[in-house]
């Protein structure tokens, strides 16, 4: 009862600030791309949320308790944050003041762009049981080295890029889109130290890259 009652604070909690973070900076409820977003996502977390509580509630436990230690790894989060938080805003501004337009068909693009970023995060989350939301290596972890982490080493990071920019376009904004960019680079920083996290502590990760080379692009990085 204690799981179920932090997972739906959390999820609740996420909603209302989403929301608020969105409506206001608008002006009005009348914000259609918000009321996609939103729908988009909470109904995947929701699913998803679900999913793990009856399957895997300590993988559960973990993505709502853990905080990141490394010092680095904390700067990335926060700013990562701060840029996601003023990205919402910026949106909300640019559909009260029609500062800029995108075609519906992007939207819908962008819509689709971002189920496939939520199905492939989702993926991992089945895949890897020792995932955490903490730069970290955990007692009696191994390298996995299935699925999609056959073809890329950091296939989370992945889904968030798409998520990423996805998100901005569902939410019509072009400006909002320029303000979260600069995640993507945060995340490469967050990769960089958490191979050297890995390479450190956990057995057989280093002949794991040796045979899959790519981070996070297949065939680019």
């Amino acid at each position: 009862m204690k799981l179920l009652l932090k997972t739906l604070i959390a999820f609740l909690s996420g909603l209302l600030i989403t929301g608020a973070m969105l409506f206001v900076p608008a002006g009005t409820l009348a914000y259609r791309g918000a009321w996609l977003f939103i729908a988009l996502l909470f109904i995947s977390i929701l699913i998803m949320g679900a999913v793990l509580f009856v399957k895997n509630p300590e993988l559960l436990r973990k993505r709502l308790e853990m905080k990141e230690r490394e010092k680095e790894q904390k700067g990335v989060v926060a700013l990562s944050g701060l840029l996601l938080v003023a990205s919402f805003i910026v949106a909300g501004l640019d559909f009260r003041f029609g500062w800029s337009h995108v075609s519906n068909l992007l939207v819908i693009i962008s819509s689709v762009i971002l189920l496939v970023g939520y199905a492939l995060y989702a993926e991992v989350l089945r895949e890897n049981v020792y995932l955490s939301r903490v730069v970290e290596v955990q007692a009696n972890q191994r390298v996995i080295d299935t699925g999609l982490y056959g073809i890329v080493r950091h296939p989370m990071y992945l889904a968030v890029t798409l998520l990423y920019l996805a998100i901005p376009l569902v939410l019509g904004s072009w400006w909002a889109l320029l303000m979260m960019s600069p995640c993507i680079l945060l995340l490469a920083a967050r990769i960089k130290n958490e191979e050297q996290v890995l390479h450190q502590g956990l057995p057989g990760y280093t002949d794991y890259t040796k045979r899959v080379r790519y981070r996070m692009i297949p065939w680019i990085w």
